[in-house]
């Protein structure tokens, strides 16, 4: 698709890290910011899609939001609190990682809808809560352990390791990754694309009206399944593949450049 498109979108659907927030500088790009004000003011709805929790947006509240694609899409809330979808890992699951964690000590986060708990403070885990400029959250009771509500589990382990991990361990759930650090872990069949669809039904708006942005393995169905999925240029080559259109990175005004390139801005 070239700039000479000027394509009916109604609502664009951006991944947070590595898209909207710079890792690198950990701020968002005053020309992203700018953005987002602008498609807001033609009513084009903006929704973060993110694997993060909804509880952890706070470096993103500079900007105004019309949704909260969040955990993968395993938790969607519109911009006026309401729940529109929330779905748990299945019990036995969270069961078998427990025992295997305590078998061969792999790390992991359980993330629930108002609180994160970690069964390791390793290295591994202090770096990415610090990268991600959050506090490194308190150990799970293991005599005590909520395995009916968890939303998303983070994995420590190797992407090498990560598909017999799956499949022994967590055979009811599916993983992707942003990440070397660690795999996001989501019930079967939640994604980004299962959240674009509940946004799309909520605002009653059609996927051949929509643009998703995203840097990240955990994006790729996102960005296959809206009519214009954009790569930023500092994703990952699986990713790059995946998009109809590969921008600058996000350090290099990348969401300015894609949004004026298909005349949005």
């Amino acid at each position: 698709m070239n700039s000479d498109n000027n394509p009916n979108i109604k609502a664009v659907f951006f991944d947070i890290d590595g898209t909207l927030f710079s890792l690198k500088s950990k701020t968002i790009p005053e020309s992203t910011q700018e953005s987002i004000r602008k498609l807001r003011e033609k009513g084009i709805k903006v929704i973060v899609a993110t694997g993060r929790s909804i509880n952890d947006l706070h470096h993103v509240n500079s900007i105004e939001f019309d949704g909260f694609l969040t955990f993968n899409g395993g938790y969607c809330m519109t911009v006026d609190g309401e729940v529109m979808f929330k779905q748990a890992i299945h019990p036995e699951d969270i069961k078998n990682l427990i025992r295997y964690s305590e078998q061969s000590d792999v790390g992991f986060s359980l993330m629930y809808e108002d609180k994160v708990q970690i069964s390791h403070a390793t290295p591994k885990v202090v770096q990415l809560y610090t990268n991600l400029n959050l506090k490194v959250p308190p150990l799970y009771d293991k005599n005590n352990s909520d395995i009916e509500n968890v939303l998303q589990v983070n994995i420590f382990i190797d992407p090498q390791d990560e598909e017999s991990f799956m499949q022994k361990v967590m055979p009811n759930s599916l993983s992707s990754r942003w990440t070397p650090l660690f795999a996001d872990v989501n019930p079967g069949g939640v994604s980004k694309q299962k959240g674009v669809e509940n946004f799309c039904k909520h605002f009653n708006i059609d996927v051949s009206e929509t643009m998703a942005f995203g840097d990240g393995g955990n994006d790729i169905s996102m960005l296959r399944f809206v009519k214009i999925g954009v790569a930023m240029g500092n994703a990952s080559h699986n990713v790059k593949e995946a998009a109809d259109y590969v921008t600058t990175d996000v350090d290099s005004n990348g969401v300015e450049s894609a949004l004026k390139h298909f005349g949005l801005l």
